[in-house]
């Protein structure tokens, strides 16, 4: 029981905070382990908004699309809420509820995110690690 506890108190290093400026949004493509052990993509947007981050699934609930029309580019004209760029649809910053659009009313997923020593990490998921990780622990081994 002790490694279960363990294993979902692990926090997964995605960037440091200054990676991401203040009132903007960055994505980035992972992969998770599922429980059964399979890798899956694991597409997230994380907003910065001042100190506090907001992480989602880059997935619009409307029809699974990614949210950015181009590159990193997940903001409404305004640049105060998250924009699904096939369709128009908009969501709330902190919460992710659409608020305009085809699917107003849901909601995008939420990632679990924490800050550790100004470094932006995701817990309550197992993601896969990287391939140069994986190079150091062998040549260590």
């Amino acid at each position: 029981m002790e490694t279960n506890v363990m294993e979902t108190n692990v926090a997964y290093v995605i960037c440091n905070m200054n990676d991401i400026p203040s009132q903007k949004a960055r994505g980035f493509q992972l992969m998770r382990l599922d429980d059964d052990g399979t890798e899956r993509p694991f597409s997230i947007v994380i907003v910065r908004w001042g100190r506090q981050v907001f992480g989602y699934l880059n997935k619009c609930p409307h029809d699974g699309v990614n949210l950015d029309w181009e590159r990193n580019q997940f903001f409404d004209p305004n640049g105060i809420r998250l924009m699904c760029g096939k369709h128009g649809a908009l969501f709330e910053l902190g919460t992710g509820q659409c608020l305009e659009g085809p699917c107003k009313g849901r909601s995008l997923t939420p990632v679990a995110l924490t800050i550790i020593d100004g470094e932006v990490c995701a817990t309550g998921v197992t993601l896969v690690a990287d391939e140069e990780e994986d190079l150091t622990d062998e040549t260590e081994a």
